[in-house]
């Protein structure tokens, strides 16, 4: 199975929660910090990506990257 992470442009995420809720492995949540425009931005808080993209394609602020982890 392939192996992902993900990075969230912070400064774009608006907390919608769209991601958290798209991912079919449940490995992002709404973080505790809170970003520069009053917003708890998105993070991946565990390992189990496998870099499907659902997040990113769910994600109306394109503040969402995916990337594949090569082993």
């Amino acid at each position: 199975m392939p192996k992902g992470r993900i990075e969230v442009l912070e400064e774009k995420c608006k907390s919608c929660g769209l991601c958290v809720d798209a991912c079919p492995n449940k490995v992002l949540k709404i973080s505790d910090r809170i970003n520069s425009k009053g917003y708890r931005p998105a993070e991946q808080y565990k390992d189990g990506c496998v870099a499907c993209k659902m997040c990113a394609m769910m994600c109306p602020d394109v503040a969402i990257e995916v990337y594949r982890i090569e082993s």
